[in-house]
């Protein structure tokens, strides 16, 4: 069936997200490294603790703050010095304030795609957050819905499907998470593109069975559009 709605992913598919998280982690590794020894694994620590908290923090950057200082706690056996500690907190406000910026080819390509279909941003994290950065991006205007969630799995999608009363056959959802933007909703009948990006949170990683067509770069979805939508 034709394609009528698009669904598109926030951060890592219109604007630069991950790559922020890989460097403040970075400065996370170089702050801890007069507490740790060379056994430690920092990125496996921070990893396993932002997967416990997932539950109680959510997404975003408010529980990857939270994750880096308990983190911290725990790998220097409390010996952290609330000076570093206060470090952590700075870095994480950091990434609150940082401008949005968008992906390449975002910026000429979705005014291009809102003259042909509904567009609806799904995204998840924090809302103040989130709401934030489709301001900063330029790009709410050209929305016709906006949807910020606290996970993206078939339940959320199937109820945004029925909110808007959208046939599954005509969505379409884009996006670089192969766990949140393209597996469920293949479980749902619809269809997904992936953009892959070259950071991608450990907490995302997951596998497609070859099908999912995947491009590039969003300058390239108009066209797999026009022929298979």
């Amino acid at each position: 069936m034709t394609v009528e709605v698009l669904g598109l992913d926030g951060d890592d598919t219109l604007w630069r997200n991950e790559e922020y998280f890989a460097d403040t982690q970075r400065a996370f590794r170089a702050l801890l490294a007069s507490y740790v020894g060379d056994d430690i694994d920092l990125d496996d620590r921070m990893n396993a603790t932002e997967r416990a908290n997932l539950e109680l923090f959510g997404y975003g950057v408010k529980g990857f703050t939270l994750s880096l200082i308990e983190t911290a706690i725990e790998a220097s056996g409390g010996r952290i010095a609330a000076a570093d500690v206060q470090q952590l907190l700075d870095l994480g406000k950091a990434l609150l304030r940082r401008p949005v910026a968008l992906l390449e080819g975002v910026a000429e390509t979705v005014p291009v795609l809102a003259e042909e279909y509904r567009l609806i941003v799904i995204t998840k994290g924090d809302l103040w957050n989130q709401e934030q950065k489709l301001a900063g991006s330029g790009l709410a205007e050209l929305m016709w819905r906006i949807e910020i969630v606290a996970e993206k799995d078939p339940a959320t999608y199937k109820r945004i499907l029925g909110q808007y009363d959208i046939d599954p056959a005509c969505f379409v959802m884009v996006g670089n998470s192969v766990r949140s933007d393209i597996l469920p909703v293949l479980e749902l009948g619809a269809r997904a593109v992936h953009i892959p990006q070259e950071h991608t949170w450990v907490q995302e990683l997951a596998e497609h069975d070859g099908s999912v067509p995947t491009l590039e770069s969003i300058l390239d979805l108009p066209a797999w559009l026009a022929v298979n939508g």
